[in-house]
């Protein structure tokens, strides 16, 4: 086991090209942004069903 983690610390080190630190903290604020943006838009439109469904609900009262 402790050979499996030196060797996979040495890969990691040695033979992984790493994206500069600008990049990915530019990808960082993308992926936040559209993380966002998505939970607005589920936001909203579980709003609609909901308003719709109790528009729907209401006709039979």
């Amino acid at each position: 086991m402790i050979k499996y983690f030196k060797e996979s610390f040495q890969e990691l080190s040695s033979q992984v090209t790493w994206i500069p630190m600008s990049e990915a903290q530019k990808s960082t604020v993308v992926v936040a942004i559209f993380t966002v943006l998505f939970a607005l838009a589920v936001f909203l439109v579980d709003k609609v069903f909901q308003l719709g469904l109790e528009q729907f609900f209401n006709l039979f009262k």
